[in-house]
C-alpha cells in the first residue's frame, strides 16, 4: 500500500493497523535542537485516547508513546523521529463474522476491490485508530511551533453533533477541555449527553462538525498556486477518517454573500494592516494574512453499528450486517485532537517551506 506520507519538508509517514502489535509515525524534516519528550507528546494523545467517557468507544488503550529515535538528551537531532504506540486491547474475534462481508458505509468493499484482500480486524489500516499516530506526530509539530512561533495556538472544538448546534453566543474556550465533547458551551453539555446517549441506546450513530482555529500564525505562509495554505489544509483534513467536507472561513456560506459583504476591508493599524472582518478565514490567494486561520469539517456517522444493514459478502450474496465490537457513537468527538494535529503539521511544513524560499523576508507596508 502506497501513499502513507504527507508533508513537503516536515514529512510524516504513519504505519501500523488497528489490531496489530503497534502503530506509529516516522517524522522527518524536524529541525534540530527542539526540546521534546514523550510526556509532552502524551498530553495530545491523552485527549484523543479511547475509553475516557461513555460518549466514545470503550476500547481501553493507554496510547503510551515511545520515542525510538531522533532525539538526544531531550532535544531533536534533525534525524528521523520514530514514534511508537503499542496496541494492548484488541478483540479481533469481534470481527470474525464480517471477514467475508462488507459493512455499508465502510471502506471494506473498496479496499477489497483495490487490493484483493483486507485486514477485517477493526478495519486494519482504514481504522480511525491510525489517527493516534498523526496525533503523536502533531505533538512533535506543536513542540517545534512553540519554539519558532511562540504566540501561535491551535484550538479545535465541536460546533455540531447531529441536530445539535453550538450557540456561539455562549462560546467559552475555557470549557473545551472540561467536557467529553470538546464543546465550548457548558450549558449545552447535558443536552448533548442525553442526545448521544439516546442514539447509542438505539444502536445507531451520528455525524458531527468540527472547527479548528489557529491564532498567531504569521502572514506570508503558503504559495499562490499548487501549495496554497488552504488547499493543503483541506487535503490534510480530508485524509482524516470519516471527514466528508471541509470549509475555510465562510466556506459554502460565501455562495450566499455579496461582494460588499464578503470582502474583508483593510485599515492601517499601529503594527501593520488590520482587517475589519475575517470571511477569508485567514488566507488570501493561498497565503496567510496573519488573521486567525479558520477551518471547519463535517464528519459522517460511524459506519460500524449494531443495527442490521443490508449488504453483500465476497461471493456477491445478500447478507444482513451487524457490526459487533466497541465503536464511537459519534466518531467526530475524537476527531477534534486529530484535526488540531493535522493543522499543526501543515502550518509547520509551510513555515519551513517559507524559510527555504524567502528566508522570512516580507514586503513592507507603511
Amino acid at each position: 500500500m502506497s501513499f502513507n506520507s504527507f508533508g513537503h519538508i516536515f514529512r510524516v509517514t504513519t504505519w501500523g493497523e488497528s489490531h496489530g502489535p503497534a502503530l506509529g509515525a516516522t517524522v522527518d524534516g524536524c529541525p534540530p535542537g527542539i526540546a521534546i519528550s514523550e510526556e509532552f507528546i502524551q498530553v495530545f494523545l491523552d485527549r484523543r485516547r479511547p475509553g475516557q467517557s461513555a460518549m466514545t468507544t470503550q476500547r481501553q488503550e493507554p496510547d503510551r508513546v515511545r520515542i525510538l529515535s531522533g532525539t538526544y538528551e531531550g532535544r531533536t537531532t534533525g534525524t528521523p523521529i520514530q514514534l511508537m504506540i503499542e496496541n494492548t486491547d484488541q478483540r479481533s474475534k469481534d470481527y470474525g463474522e464480517i471477514a467475508r462481508q462488507f459493512r455499508p458505509g465502510h471502506a471494506d468493499i473498496t479496499y477489497h476491490q483495490k487490493y484483493g484482500l483486507r485486514d477485517p480486524r477493526g478495519g486494519g489500516r482504514s481504522s480511525a485508530r491510525e489517527t493516534a499516530a498523526r496525533v503523536a506526530a502533531g505533538g512533535v509539530a506543536q513542540a517545534v511551533l512553540q519554539a519558532l512561533v511562540p504566540g501561535l495556538t491551535i484550538t479545535g472544538y465541536m460546533v455540531q453533533m447531529g441536530e445539535k448546534h453550538l450557540n456561539r453566543a455562549n462560546f467559552d474556550a475555557a470549557e473545551i477541555l472540561r467536557n467529553p465533547f470538546f464543546l465550548p458551551d457548558a450549558s449545552a453539555v447535558a443536552e448533548w449527553t442525553d442526545y448521544l446517549a439516546a442514539i447509542r441506546k438505539d444502536q445507531n450513530s451520528v455525524g458531527a462538525a468540527i472547527e479548528v482555529v489557529a491564532t498567531g500564525c504569521p502572514p506570508g505562509l503558503g504559495a499562490p498556486i499548487y501549495a496554497k495554505m488552504d488547499s493543503d489544509l483541506a487535503a490534510a483534513m480530508m485524509t482524516i477518517n470519516a471527514v466528508k467536507g471541509v470549509e475555510i472561513g465562510e466556506g459554502m456560506a460565501a455562495a450566499a454573500l455579496l461582494g460588499t459583504e464578503n470582502a474583508d476591508e483593510i485599515v492601517m493599524g499601529p503594527n501593520g494592516p488590520d482587517y475589519l472582518s475575517n470571511h477569508a478565514g485567514g488566507i488570501l490567494g493561498g497565503i496567510t494574512t496573519g488573521q486567525p486561520i479558520v477551518v471547519r469539517m463535517s464528519v459522517k456517522p460511524t459506519s460500524s453499528i449494531l443495527t442490521p444493514r443490508r449488504s453483500i459478502n465476497t461471493a456477491g450474496e445478500a447478507v444482513e450486517v451487524v457490526t459487533k465490537g466497541r465503536h464511537d457513537p459519534c466518531v467526530g468527538i475524537r476527531a477534534v485532537p486529530v484535526a488540531e494535529a493535522m493543522m499543526a503539521c501543515v502550518i509547520l511544513d509551510h513555515l519551513l517551506l517559507d524559510r527555504a524560499q524567502t528566508g522570512g523576508v516580507r514586503g513592507q507596508i507603511g
